[in-house]
């Protein structure tokens, strides 16, 4: 069962809902859906490095002077932070971000609910608590997702070394390809694109040079009067955290006051996010149309689903009331003719797949 942690803004996706489709046919008689006849782009979920890379352009030359002006980030430093997520979140989200008319709609769209949810919807999802820079309400359940462990900062191996007495250092804790600069993993740690509003992190203090505590904060916040860890002189002491971060994301992501001289090792063990379901992306394909003559019994095979989406529906519609089905069922639909001239029968299949984030 998952974990809800109740609190915390969320910005980089809107709680989304899995859209159940069920299957369906037409009466006899009853028109074929024109718009639903679309095969989608045959990029889809795929984008290639190049698109990709306009996409992004595009994306960030659109909404960085917004972010700026509304929430507070620097253009420059939020296009840095939202590269990796761009960089890895579906085709399709990503395409359908730069339709939208707000910031917050398009964000949306990246978190995969923009088909369910309206730009002024996604607004005030992350308005709730009032203010143009509230981002989100303490009342949503967020899931914990747990991660293998890794280090994505170790003062130990940085040139900067110790964080002085009663002096405070500011830390990346996700979206970054390398943890290297802070003496971390050289891997991005599996948090590329996450849409995180909270970090579970195993903190240690290191050696620290006389009795004191450390305390872990969202960055750019006011330092709270409270204790993240308490060490002695010469200890190497450990806990366990659960540390907020910034929305949008900012220069960086949280900040550790040290009372004492001392290095800090952190590792990474999980996250909180809003739910992950998705409303599923659907197309209808082209219709494959079947002559039956007069008395006589046929089929008609709709086309197959485009790589990487899954039929949930066969479509099936008759030229004439006096042509009742017989069977549909994978694409295939069957009807006997007891009209005395011919009739058409036509197949089609709905297809559907999740967007990934």
């Amino acid at each position: 069962m998952p974990l809800l942690f109740r609190t915390l803004p969320l910005l980089l996706a809107i709680v989304p809902g899995l859209c159940a489709h069920a299957q369906a046919t037409r009466a006899p008689g009853q028109p074929a859906s024109r718009a639903a006849q679309t095969t989608p782009a045959a990029s889809g979920a795929y984008a290639s490095p190049k698109e990709r890379a306009e996409l992004t352009r595009r994306f960030v030359s659109k909404w960085s002077a917004y972010v700026q002006r509304v929430y507070g980030v620097q253009a420059g430093t939020w296009a840095r932070r939202i590269g990796p997520t761009l960089g890895t979140v579906d085709g399709d989200n990503l395409r359908n971000a730069l339709s939208r008319d707000t910031f917050e709609g398009a964000m949306a769209e990246l978190g995969g609910d923009g088909s369910r949810m309206t730009d002024a919807q996604a607004r005030t999802k992350l308005t709730a608590m009032g203010g143009e820079k509230a981002l989100g309400s303490l009342g949503n359940d967020l899931v914990y997702t747990p991660i293998a462990p890794c280090r994505i900062l170790d003062t130990r191996n940085m040139a900067a070394g110790a964080v002085a007495a009663g002096s405070t250092r500011n830390f990346i804790g996700i979206n970054s390809n390398s943890f290297t600069s802070q003496g971390g993993s050289s891997t991005n740690c599996g948090t590329l694109g996450l849409s995180a509003t909270a970090l579970a992190l195993n903190v240690t203090a290191v050696t620290p040079s006389i009795a004191g505590y450390a305390t872990v904060y969202p960055y750019g916040t006011t330092q709270p009067n409270t204790a993240s860890v308490n060490y002695g002189a010469g200890a190497i002491v450990n806990n366990a955290i659960i540390a907020q971060i910034p929305n949008p994301l900012g220069s960086y992501d949280f900040t550790i006051f040290s009372y004492a001289q001392s290095h800090y090792v952190v590792d990474i063990v999980g996250y909180f996010a809003p739910p992950m379901a998705t409303a599923l992306q659907c197309f209808e394909t082209a219709t494959t149309d079947v002559l039956i003559a007069a008395g006589a019994t046929d089929n008609a095979v709709a086309p197959n689903c485009s790589a990487g989406y899954t039929q949930t529906a066969t479509n099936c519609e008759s030229s004439s009331a006096q042509m009742p089905f017989l069977y549909f069922k994978n694409g295939t639909c069957s009807a006997q003719n007891n009209a005395s001239v011919g009739a058409t029968l036509r197949a089609s299949r709905t297809c559907c797949r999740v967007p990934g984030r």
